[in-house]
């Protein structure tokens, strides 16, 4: 089976988030199931531009004034063969920040992510390479699915399934009503069916109406997002087309995420041997400028500074916190005040609490070894990777049961020792400040079950293969109902005859001409 994403980020290359990650992890892992898996995004500024190969030819894109044109690079998902397309268009790619700067957006990001969907389109009929399924990602490829059903109508890509995955609902592309010209579509489509939404234009509903099946990214938020609490406004359609959703929980990259083997620890350790946790402790403690004490519980947060997280909410039961003999390392990125402010306190309390800023991806794994526990008091979370990284690191996380944490971290029972960590339900400042004195009780009074908590944390199975053989199951559902019989040989699962075709397709030893290509398409 064929599946082309489309994204607009993808890690190594460029994240801001869950997102990017994602999208530099499943690829990778549905490819090893034997799957024909290639991604297109843009081509940013900062990325390393000379390391992909370039393409001859020039890509047409019909937008709205016409036709606009990119050149196309040509890279592999590190560490393997995954094909990944660049768009490279200097006018609408090659700029200092993504979205825009913080906490701003650029004004044309829709006639940017209108070209990323359109071009994706257009690359794949160049290439001859027509999938099977398309997989778009967030509003910034909510696009896709709206294309694929109406300019490609009775064309080569109107028989492709898509796949609709929702991140994070709270960011869903809404511009002004006047502005759906700038998609390339008709005004017949701004109705409520489609693109209209309470006078706006929403990129994301049109997309939910659109797309054959609908996926986000834990079973917990999967059922949140269908209520008024957590549906941001789309939780109706949501209820309408509930049979299509799907909630598949995230894995994380296990061979990045290892601490056996994590080239920026002090000192490495594993489930069975937990002795170099210690000693990733007390470097990380010389980092921060605190104390070396290795009695006294470590906690961690690393987060967006964005009302989501909660950290208006820590913020108010900061004192209380320290107030008793604890530590406390921060690390993020985010809104200014907020970072004055716990830059302020830090100073302040400066022998039991670090704040770091900006976030330092090396920095943070150093935070997941060393931590003894890692705080998440999110007022949502679609899936949340901070959690998982925490437990591969013998962290035990203490979240609010929302979302993929309420899939994730099962909650410490006193009386028998079993859990992962420790939730709470209220999003208040006394019950995060209550549960952090239970996980800190439980460290003094219990330490014989913070050590089985840790090793059963690390044992966790949390790697992209399982969420890899759902997302196969869903494309094949997915195909079936957009053409009617399953997909040829599906109970084989492709075998030699994909990995065959795939190999022909490498480019490897030459240049791929998207002119000719296009002109061999039709």
């Amino acid at each position: 089976m064929k599946v082309l994403f489309v994204t607009s980020e993808c890690a190594p290359f460029v994240k801001t988030g869950g997102l990017g990650e994602v999208i530099g992890s499943l690829p990778k892992a549905l490819c090893r199931q034997g799957l024909d898996v290639r991604v297109i995004m843009p081509l940013y500024a900062g990325m390393p531009w000379q390391a992909f190969e370039p393409l001859e030819g020039i890509l047409s894109v019909p937008m709205w004034f016409g036709m606009a044109h990119a050149r196309v690079r040509l890279g592999r998902l590190p560490p393997s063969e995954v094909p990944v397309y660049f768009l490279e268009h200097h006018r609408y790619f090659d700029r200092p920040h993504l979205y825009g700067p913080p906490p701003e957006a650029y004004p044309d990001n829709l006639e940017r992510f209108a070209f990323l969907s359109r071009g994706a389109l257009e690359l794949v009929k160049a290439l001859a390479w027509i999938p099977d399924v398309i997989h778009a990602h967030d509003w910034q490829t909510a696009l896709g699915p709206v294309y694929v059903n109406t300019v490609e109508w009775a064309q080569p890509l109107h028989g492709c399934a898509t796949v609709y995955t929702i991140h994070n609902l709270a960011y869903q592309g809404v511009y002004d009503g006047k502005a759906l010209f700038v998609t390339g579509l008709g005004p017949e489509h701004y109705h409520p069916r489609e693109f209209e939404h309470f006078g706006t234009m929403n990129l994301t509903k049109a997309a939910l109406y659109h797309s054959t099946v609908l996926t986000t990214v834990s079973p917990t938020y999967a059922h949140e997002i269908q209520t008024g609490a957590y549906g941001c406004g789309l939780d109706g359609i949501l209820v309408e087309r509930r049979g299509d959703l799907v909630g598949i929980l995230n894995g994380i990259d296990t061979e990045e995420w290892n601490p056996a083997t994590d080239p920026h620890l002090a000192a490495h350790f594993d489930v069975h041997d937990l002795a170099g946790k210690a000693r990733c402790k007390a470097a990380l403690q010389q980092e921060a400028g605190l104390p070396v004490r290795p009695e006294v519980p470590l906690l961690a947060l690393v987060a967006r500074l964005v009302p989501q997280k909660g950290v208006d909410v820590f913020a108010h039961a900061l004192d209380t916190i320290l107030g008793w003999d604890v530590q406390l390392i921060m690390l993020g990125s985010g809104d200014p005040e907020a970072e004055r402010f716990f830059s302020s306190r830090a100073r302040s309390r400066s022998d039991r609490f670090c704040a770091w800023f900006p976030f330092d991806d090396e920095r943070a794994h150093r935070i997941q070894a060393g931590a003894d526990f890692f705080v998440m008091p999110s007022r949502f979370e679609p899936c949340g990777l901070s959690q998982l990284y925490a437990m591969r690191y013998g962290t035990l996380p203490i979240v609010r049961a929302t979302g993929g944490l309420a899939d994730t971290v099962r909650t410490y029972d006193e009386a028998t020792g079993v859990g992962t960590g420790f939730a709470f339900h209220d999003l208040r400042p006394d019950s995060l400040a209550d549960t952090i004195g239970w996980a800190i009780s439980t460290w003094y009074d219990r330490p014989a079950h913070i050590e089985v908590m840790r090793r059963r944390a690390m044992a966790q199975d949390h790697s992209w293969d399982r969420a890899a053989s759902e997302y196969a199951q869903l494309y094949l559902a997915a195909y079936a109902r957009r053409r009617g019989p399953g997909f040829p040989e599906a109970d084989v699962r492709q075998r030699e005859g994909m990995r065959g075709q795939r190999s022909g397709e490498r480019f490897s030893g030459r240049r791929r001409s998207v002119r000719s290509a296009l002109r061999a398409a039709k």
